[in-house]
């Protein structure tokens, strides 16, 4: 598996994600004006496509919560990062793809050693979700509203970090 920066040639396999009723479930109320961000490259996120073999199978942001533009994680302190992850096809699930994802996308936070922890946002709906961040070492910290969202906020200290060297 690899990560590759997603890029405009992305966008209708995005809005494709999109529509997918999984996608929806666990993100029902944004809208990531693909059409524009996806040509905006801000030094405070990565939009990411995941592929195995060159076929796209998921997406990962990555973005610097202390200076993200529209403050959606509202006052946090410096050196977290925040992830927001799926797999696109339905049938790509259960397969260990988001496992994967997610060591790429640790290892890649955590390797600037000023980086001290990173936060997830499911939502508290996501029961299926919630065991996948604990088993990566993900903790419960509190229950917030973000927009009419009601989420879970979860965190991952550096020094609760266990990366397996997945590539």
């Amino acid at each position: 598996m690899n990560l590759r920066s997603a890029t405009s040639a992305d966008l209708d396999l995005l809005r494709h994600w999109d529509e997918q009723p999984h996608v929806i479930a666990s993100d029902p109320n944004d809208d990531w004006q693909w059409e524009e961000e996806l040509d905006r490259t801000p030094d405070w996120r990565e939009q990411l496509i995941a592929e195995i073999e060159g076929r796209a199978i998921g997406f990962i942001q990555i973005i610097d919560p202390a200076i993200e533009e529209s403050h959606y994680w509202g006052e946090v302190a410096e050196n977290l990062r925040a992830i927001d992850i799926w797999i696109g096809a339905e049938t790509d699930l259960g397969k260990g793809y988001g496992t994967q994802m997610m060591h790429l996308a640790l290892t890649r936070c955590f390797a600037d050693p000023l980086v001290t922890a990173v936060l997830v946002d499911p939502l508290v709906s996501n029961t299926r979700v919630h065991p996948f961040y604990e088993r990566l070492g993900f903790q419960c910290v509190e229950r917030r509203h973000f927009g009419d969202d009601d989420c879970f906020v979860y965190r991952l200290n550096r020094e609760d970090w266990h990366p397996l060297g997945i590539e």
